[in-house]
């Protein structure tokens, strides 16, 4: 038996029919997939999409170089902080009108940057286009309702993948346009991809009867920005301001007490923002901590092998590889989270999403230890990062089947929401421990302290025992849920949803 359960349809409101089986629905299933999938993917690019400008915010913006690394901050806040309140107020309001509100931000944001000479419209601009990222959990959320059973495994799979390969084709496409035309022409292509995302939500994606109504926790939404901006604040400043200071620790365990009340609030008040209990079922929360554990593994090598890649040959670690060069080097890790996703879609269907899970991981660790002895050309590497980035494609892709099929389906956008959180927060610390590591041991090269061999292998060695634990952890997930009540939506014709 497989576990991949599905929620009642005596839990939802909003009984749903069975959808037809004809041609035309699995052709509107499949368009809205697609649809779905690439405004995953360029919610997902916004993430990498200024790293190739990195070094020139300053002179661009006209500030220091630590207000410009806000930049890049303002839009991983705004993502964590999107993905559990899109979900909830997709479950509330409708995944579909969820959907085109992450979408006009997604434009408005950008849209902001490419009109911003100044760091604080730049910043705001970016962390409104983080804010877009609570795209990705409400798409997911959604594929089990418009989409045939036998599909929606490889669905999900495909929109989990968009989170990887969004960020690994940003980072040649923005380093090619970056130096083929202006900065600003970066924000300006984001915000023409925005637009048809915002078309394709309008035409494609069916406003099905999901909607279960509900008061919004503007409390908890609060609470969870000021606790969260704090804590993820102090963790990815951690290593500029020194892990000792007051202005760290301060933050840090601010942000800490503010979560801690926040969670006392949500177990008391009757419609909270994100449901505990629900979040406290060991299938749940097992999931969660493992999207921690996974997601350090996964954002390891966005760090390592980059810098490996970039660092000048006379270092004697170094490969240097252009900005544009290293990212076409690692292009095709990202696209192999994309070749992958239709396996885990295969594996969930066979052996359930909690083996599936346990395999991406699996690979992901031996990626890493893979890496360990491929450090010393371009192409070695990309062996290494196409390994790991296998295990990503096929390990998130099952986590957020594993959350749905432990939810209520009217609870599903918040769960999936809430996963796609700790997954940031596991991305987050493992940018502020790489940071730690490639300083433990480095030469001096032309005044510049350099990571050693030795350092990178350490980072491998990390990522690799991260990933372990997170299949640890996978495996004692309970195989089993409820019995499953198959349960479906109408999916209404592109017309119809257009004239709404």
């Amino acid at each position: 038996m497989s576990d991949t359960t599905s929620s009642p349809a005596s839990e939802n409101p909003a009984h749903y029919e069975s959808s037809p089986r004809d041609g035309s629905s699995n052709g509107a299933a499949i368009a809205t997939v697609i649809a779905l999938c690439f405004g995953g993917l360029v919610a997902a690019l916004m993430q990498t999409l200024v790293i190739p400008i990195q070094p020139k915010l300053p002179e661009y913006l006209h500030t220091s170089h630590s207000t410009a690394s806000w930049v890049i901050t303002a839009t991983l806040l705004g993502g964590a902080i999107a993905m559990p309140i899109a979900g909830r107020l997709g479950d509330m309001f409708g995944k579909q009108r969820a959907l085109l509100g992450s979408a006009v931000l997604l434009v408005v944001g950008s849209v902001v940057c490419a009109l911003s000479s100044a760091a604080i419209p730049m910043i705001a601009g970016r962390a409104i286009q983080g804010l877009a990222m609570g795209f990705i959990p409400v798409g997911i959320s959604l594929m089990r309702e418009v989409t045939p059973p036998k599909i929606t495994s490889m669905a999900i799979a495909a929109m989990s993948a968009t989170l990887g390969v969004g960020g690994a084709i940003g980072l040649p496409l923005s380093a090619w346009i970056a130096q083929s035309w202006n900065w600003h022409a970066l924000f300006w292509m984001s915000a023409i991809v925005a637009a048809l995302v915002l078309v394709l939500v309008i035409v494609v994606i069916p406003h099905v009867p999901d909607a279960v109504g509900g008061r919004f926790d503007i409390v908890g939404v609060i609470g969870l920005a000021i606790g969260l901006c704090a804590a993820l604040i102090a963790v990815s400043k951690g290593n500029d301001w020194g892990w000792s200071s007051a202005t760290t620790l301060g933050t840090l365990i601010g942000g800490l007490a503010v979560l801690v009340l926040w969670g006392f609030y949500q177990l008391r008040t009757p419609e909270p923002l994100v449901d505990l209990r629900t979040t406290a079922r060991p299938a749940v929360l097992l999931t969660n901590v493992a999207a921690v554990a996974i997601g350090f593994g996964m954002m390891a090598q966005s760090i390592v092998i980059p810098m490996l890649l970039e660092l000048p040959a006379v270092t004697g670690v170094g490969l240097d590889q252009s900005m544009l060069a290293a990212g076409l080097w690692m292009a095709p890790g990202g696209l192999m989270m994309l070749v992958f996703a239709p396996i885990s879609g295969i594996l969930i269907n066979k052996i359930g999403a909690k083996y599936t899970l346990a395999i991406g991981a699996t690979v992901l660790g031996v990626g890493y230890l893979i890496a360990m002895f491929l450090m010393h050309s371009p192409w070695q590497l990309m062996i290494a990062s196409i390994i790991a980035a296998s295990g990503v494609g096929i390990g998130y892709a099952a986590m957020p089947t594993l959350i749905m099929g432990a939810v209520p389906m009217t609870e599903a956008g918040a769960a999936v929401g809430l996963n796609g959180l700790m997954r940031s927060i596991g991305t987050t610390v493992s940018s502020a421990v790489m940071a730690v590591l490639l300083t433990t041991s480095t030469i001096t090269m032309a005044g510049t302290d350099v990571p050693t061999h030795t350092t990178f292998k350490l980072c491998f060695l990390v990522g690799a025992l991260a990933a372990f634990v997170g299949v640890a952890i996978t495996l004692f997930i309970p195989r089993h849920g409820p019995k499953p009540t198959p349960s479906a939506v109408v999916i209404e014709d592109s017309a119809t949803t257009a004239s709404r």
